[in-house]
């Protein structure tokens, strides 16, 4: 959506200079905060003019597993009152391509038949960094569905080994 990516933009720039000491710890609070707005009763209640910002900054930080800190609940505070409660997951996906370009890092997901063990997981890390040519920051997500191996999404490149994909190609070379 246009829309709300050219009204998140100042919003993520604006905290981007403000956070530049601590990329990591702002983008970790505002990636909790993004999944709390993204949930479509909280913004109907925060559309509800009967509720006040403060009602709606109570209920948003009680929703949080961790407390904000300071900052992070001025930035809460501001977004209410300007009522941008609904552009705070688009902000942190800008936030997170802002910090990307100064870190050097892209993330990647990798979806996984099974839980992949931490020594596995820092071997993958190295070898998928060298396949893609640059520093990659993992997540992990368990697909059963792809019965074995692993599926790896780095920005639009997806790089696909799992069973499930295998099967299907063998499908499609013996119905060709």
């Amino acid at each position: 959506m246009a829309e709300l990516a050219t009204i998140a933009r100042p919003y993520a720039e604006a905290l981007f200079q403000a956070e530049r000491s601590d990329l990591s710890a702002a983008q970790e609070w505002l990636d909790a905060l993004a999944a709390v707005a993204a949930d479509d009763q909280l913004l109907e209640f925060a559309a509800d003019p009967r509720v006040d910002a403060q009602q709606v900054f109570q209920l948003v930080s009680g929703l949080l597993p961790k407390a904000l800190p300071e900052r992070g609940a001025n930035f809460l505070r501001v977004v209410i009152d300007n009522e941008r409660l609904a552009a705070l997951p688009e902000v942190a996906r800008q936030f997170r391509a802002l910090t990307s370009s100064v870190t050097g890092e892209v993330d990647a997901v990798v979806y996984s038949a099974f839980p992949i063990a931490e020594p596995d997981l820092k071997a993958l890390k190295l070898t998928l960094e060298k396949r893609f040519g640059c520093q990659l920051r993992l997540r992990v997500e368990q697909m059963p569905d792809l019965i074995g191996g692993i599926r790896v999404k780095v920005g639009d490149e997806v790089l696909d080994t799992s069973v499930r994909a295998r099967l299907q190609q063998m499908k499609m070379a013996l119905s060709a």
